[in-house]
């Protein structure tokens, strides 16, 4: 089956490890995104309908622009991909101008244009709330049309929803199959952990997630699968998941040097389950790319 990408490029996006999941995730009405991101899982799936959330309000009031309006939407973001306004200047005049808009329609346009001529698929705000992603110097950013085109039919099944992954976890209901891309625990503990949303994913919400995933299969049977580093404390926080684990390359620096093989999980809560053997664990050895969608 040919694969759909992203309209947008996306730090940490799934689209390189979409036959894992797609190959773990199991059949429903419903597919529910409480981190819905770039939505590589949503557009490679096959689900009668979708919840598909996001903390990051830019992301959601974008996603819901595109499938009100896709045609004007479209016609209205090419303008934007022109030689002069891909250079330092205009990239950061385009960038003060979105953070000073109130305009979602607004918004959703320099956001788009802002991704994709940003440094390398980041999405980042400072403690103000402002976005700070630098010019990322490309010689001519692709406009993402086809994509936008096929995200904006495909949308027309799936409900866009700006809540916590609590809130999301509420709105599962019997039927319903749940996958979690929340950011990603640290691999050391020492190392930098801060959301690209304002507000944070510290390590209590690492936990919570965990517990709520487990109690959603067990006492609901809805399964959860989540992604994560593969770390010690991701094997205990999913200790009592069905555990397969990925070498992921990195692929969000531009220094092909600096670029290695991470350890990364995912972790089934299927339904139905009272325990699942701790050791039960599948290695996925052949090569698989993270790449920014």
């Amino acid at each position: 089956m040919k694969k759909n990408r992203a309209f947008l490029k996306w730090a940490g996006g799934k689209y390189g490890l979409i036959e894992p999941i797609t190959r773990l995730l199991p059949s429903g009405n419903k597919l529910i995104e409480p981190f819905v991101g770039a939505g590589s899982v949503f557009l490679n799936t096959d689900y009668s309908r979708y919840l598909l959330n996001d903390i990051n309000q830019d992301l959601i009031t974008l996603y819901r622009t595109v499938k009100r309006k896709p045609v004007g939407f479209i016609k209205d973001a090419r303008t934007f991909f022109n030689a002069q306004n891909n250079t330092e200047q205009a990239y950061y005049s385009m960038r003060e101008q979105f953070n000073a808009s109130t305009d979602g329609y607004e918004r959703s346009l320099l956001f788009l244009y802002l991704n994709r001529h940003g440094y390398n698929g980041l999405c980042r705000y400072n403690s103000s709330g402002g976005f700070n992603v630098p010019f990322g110097q490309y010689r001519k950013p692709y406009f993402p049309e086809a994509e936008l085109e096929h995200f904006a039919e495909k949308a027309k099944r799936a409900t866009f929803t700006c809540l916590s992954f609590e809130d999301v976890f509420r709105r599962a209901r019997t039927g319903d199959v749940m996958y979690c891309d929340p950011p990603y625990a640290p691999l050391t503990t020492t190392a930098n952990f801060t959301s690209y949303a304002s507000g944070g994913f510290n390590l209590e919400h690492q936990h919570e997630l965990a517990l709520r995933a487990e109690r959603l299969a067990r006492k609901r049977d809805i399964p959860v699968l989540v992604s994560n580093h593969d770390t010690e404390l991701t094997r205990v926080l999913y200790k009592n998941a069905q555990l397969t684990t990925l070498q992921v390359a990195r692929s969000i620096s531009q220094n092909g040097a600096k670029r290695h093989k991470v350890a990364e999980l995912l972790a089934l809560f299927p339904a139905n389950t009272d325990s699942i053997a701790q050791q039960n664990v599948i290695h996925l050895n052949q090569k698989l790319k993270k790449v920014a969608t």
